[in-house]
């Protein structure tokens, strides 16, 4: 073989992969605003528990030039055929929304375009402007403005994920293309703001503005753009969030300030409001009450975002309709947490179909948003049908009549039944750790809130608050001390439906679900609550007390809808004609509450309520599995590491391999973590791994460590001087006790610092250093020899 030949990947990128790329000017230093990506990382790795992740993706090189990806190359070693990455490159081109990829092992270059999908060899890389022009065939005054602007980095901190980045340039490249009504839809957590704000930074710095846009070049100036929520809570989130525009660009639109000055306020480029304070009336000339929206002009702004857009003004009817209307001549971009379903066709009937979608699913796969569990909890107390030894103690109750979930808390309230349902989540939980509590009113959730803080440990009294619609500034209060990653108090908040949308609380490692959520868009919300990233969290758990884990098995939650067979049109275009129109109403316009009954259950009943409780995980999916298809999908993907019985010992008997062995498990999702459960689910907690894998593999019986180091201690002592034995014995202890992982080699040193203070102090007996290493090897293929 020759030299050449030799060169592994890493030596064959830089010797000849890179040289080429030199050679087509690629690089600053070669072709200014041009840039060679290396090991660009796409996702992080799905979190699998005790910290670890999933392996991440990264591409060899991305080719960037004007800050567009332009080009992703995967790299092989010189002696691999050039087109063995071919397959990875798509993956990622797809993935980076990415025209050109190339796949190379440093002498041939093999070509895809995944636009026409062609493939072929090519002679070298394109040049920047080459590869520029062959993306964007059509030249565009803007695009090239666009790309002056490099993305506000924070002074180096913030990169955009990859997903943020695919956003962004799909709205920026609707702007190009004319289009001025866009949806963007992403999972919750994933970041709409900060894409809101670099959409905005860039409109900002290139002069942008609608009437230059339609081909008015007499109008040279910066945009004025309006940042539109429905809760202040959200206005105010964004409005910090866009803090690195310069203040006197910034302007927060409230009713006093507008009641102070008699006037909208027009000075500024950025505008942020909710649109309750649009419809607040004002008095025109005439001294006729109008919507202060209509101090406006029409055409004063140039830009809308509209912040969860889903919820409401998209229809006719809606709240929302009439300030989009009124500025209609403005682009309008919404931002949603939920892809077209039967609660939001209007939304995708008034923007169109998103320009780019990002799912929960691939958030979660991709390691940006964090995993759950789901806990079932059915009692025997979920419906109530009344009985004569039972008191009602207020209001009246049908005879006869079964009261179902859905009507608990609203007809029939048992100040026993939320008892014990508080009672069953507060000891399944840590209550250390943040958690939402979602009721069926404001009443009720005053009355958990009650419940919770004469059940808590803790000593604190605001431990459990209500916030909702009627806790006004105080319940804000609470809410921005509960979003405090440095205050653990509050502790646990309840709430009706207030925090369902848009609240960023990182830390929030428990949901319980008290009330039946009907809406596939809003329990996604609501799952969003516990799906960002904070440190040290792996997973969060929704306690399930109202049968919603039934929506998961909805099709409509994993992936986007089909084509509709009437009209052929994906955002079906038939389908809101056919259905009325839903109502929509401000947040804090609440219903007048029906009247409801309250009962007191005989005596010695609540005691005799029983639970079921079962625990589901969250597929690659995106769908729930029950620890049996969990089971069953760990036991199909055994024979990819060991073909029987004789092979796992073999790997299991030798430190190194059997890490080998481990590191194989968790690329493939079964973490540390994964194999405490699957440990559990067949009653092998206090075995070794290995009895765990024998006995779901090959149907072994499961013994203990215990039982094990009985069964083979007098092989494993064999030929060994007392000292020898007795470090053994002290080894073996420690993993009885707290299993595998006292078996790796980096314990070794641990163990001899702890029972001799250090290697210069062991007993001559056990001999020098090399000679422990040998026996702790050598005592673990004895341990799982056979017998």
């Amino acid at each position: 073989m020759t030299p050449e030949l030799d060169l592994n990947e890493a030596n064959t990128r830089a010797e000849f992969i890179e040289e080429h790329l030199r050679e087509s000017q690629w690089g600053e230093r070669h072709t200014r605003h041009s840039r060679i990506d290396r090991e660009h990382v796409i996702s992080i790795g799905k979190l699998l528990g005790s910290g670890q992740r999933a392996s991440t993706r990264p591409a060899d090189f991305v080719l960037l030039y004007k800050g567009h990806k332009l080009a992703v190359i995967e790299a092989k070693r010189i002696r691999r055929h050039p087109t063995e990455g071919v397959q990875q490159a798509k993956d990622y081109a797809a993935l980076l929304k990415i025209r050109f990829a190339y796949a190379t092992n440093g002498k041939q270059i093999y070509r895809i375009d995944m636009l026409t999908a062609q493939e072929t060899y090519v002679d070298r890389y394109p040049t920047p402007e080459e590869l520029w022009h062959a993306t964007f065939a059509q030249p565009n005054d803007w695009r090239d403005r666009f790309s002056t602007t490099p993305f506000e980095d924070k002074s180096g901190s913030w990169q955009p994920r990859y997903y943020q980045h695919n956003a962004i340039e799909a709205a920026l490249e609707a702007l190009i293309n004319g289009k001025d009504r866009i949806l963007l839809t992403l999972a919750t957590g994933t970041g709409k703001t900060a894409i809101a704000f670099q959409i905005a930074w860039k409109l900002f710095h290139s002069r942008w503005n609608v009437k230059a846009w339609r081909g008015d070049t007499s109008v040279d100036r910066q945009p004025r753009i309006l940042f539109l929520a429905d809760r202040n809570i959200l206005a105010n989130q964004a409005y910090n969030a866009f803090s690195a525009f310069p203040e006197d660009a910034m302007v927060r639109i409230s009713p006093n300030a507008i009641r102070k000055k008699k006037a909208v306020p027009k000075n500024g480029n950025l505008f942020f409001t909710i649109f309750q304070t649009f419809m607040t009336d004002t008095k025109d000339a005439a001294g006729n009450l109008t919507p202060s929206f209509g101090d406006y002009p029409p055409d004063f702004f140039d830009l809308i975002i509209i912040d969860e857009c889903h919820r409401g003004g998209a229809n006719d009817e809606g709240s929302w309709r009439g300030i989009m209307d009124y500025f209609n001549t403005a682009v309008q971009i919404g931002l949603t947490a939920t892809p077209k379903r039967d609660g939001n066709v209007d939304t995708y009937k008034y923007f169109g179909e998103a320009v780019y979608t990002y799912s929960l699913k691939e958030g979660i796969n991709d390691g940006f948003l964090t995993p759950f569990r789901i806990k079932r909890i059915v009692s025997t107390l979920d419906e109530y049908t009344h009985a004569t030894d039972d008191e009602v103690l207020e209001g009246e109750v049908e005879e006869g009549r079964t009261y179902t979930e859905a009507e608990m808390n609203q007809l029939v309230e048992i100040e026993d039944r939320e008892r014990h349902r508080v009672k069953t989540f507060m000891n399944l939980i840590d209550q250390s750790e943040k958690t939402l509590v979602f009721c069926a009113t404001q009443q009720h959730a005053l009355a958990v809130r009650n419940l919770i803080n004469r059940m808590k440990r803790s000593t604190q009294p605001n431990y459990c608050v209500r916030v909702a619609a009627d806790d006004g500034k105080e319940g804000e209060r609470l809410l921005s001390a509960f979003q405090d990653n440095e205050k653990n108090i509050p502790t646990i908040l309840t709430t009706s439906r207030k925090l369902s949308t848009g609240v960023d609380a990182r830390n929030v490692r428990n949901i319980i679900l008290m009330r039946p959520v009907t809406s596939m868009i809003e329990f996604k919300q609501i799952v969003g609550r516990g799906t960002r990233l904070f440190d040290f969290k792996d997973y969060f758990t929704l306690y399930d007390f109202v049968k919603a884990y039934e929506h998961f098995k909805d099709p409509e939650w994993d992936g986007e809808p089909e084509v509709c067979k009437v009209c052929n049109e994906r955002v079906c275009i038939c389908e809101a004609g056919d259905k009325p129109t839903p109502s929509i109403r401000a947040p804090n316009d609440c219903l007048q509450p029906p009247k409801r009954a309250k009962v007191k259950l005989a005596a010695g009943k609540a005691d005799k309520i029983q639970n079921l409780i079962s625990t589901e995980f969250l597929g690659d999916d995106g769908k729930p599995m029950s620890v049996q298809d969990y089971l069953q999908q760990f036991y199909t993907a055994l024979p990819e590491f060991f073909k029987d019985e004789e092979e796992l010992r073999a790997l299991w008997s030798q430190p190194e391999t059997r890490q080998g062995l481990l590191d194989g498990l968790q690329a493939k999702g079964y973490a540390a973590q994964q194999l405490q459960v699957i440990s559990r689910a067949v009653n092998a907690e206090r075995s070794d791994l290995f009895d765990v894998l024998a006995h779901i593999a090959f149907s072994l019986p499961a013994k203990t460590r215990e039982e094990r180091v009985a069964t083979h201690k007098t092989r494993i002592y064999q030929g060994y001087n007392y000292k020898q034995r007795e470090f053994i014995e002290f080894v073996l202890g420690h993993y009885v006790d707290d299993g595998i992982t006292e078996l790796a080699p980096t314990k070794l040193k641990t163990f001899i610092d702890l029972k001799y203070q250090g290697i210069r102090d062991m007993p001559e007996e056990l001999g020098k250093a090399a000679d422990v290493k040998k026996l702790f090897v050598e005592f673990q293929q004895r341990l799982y020899a056979p017998l």
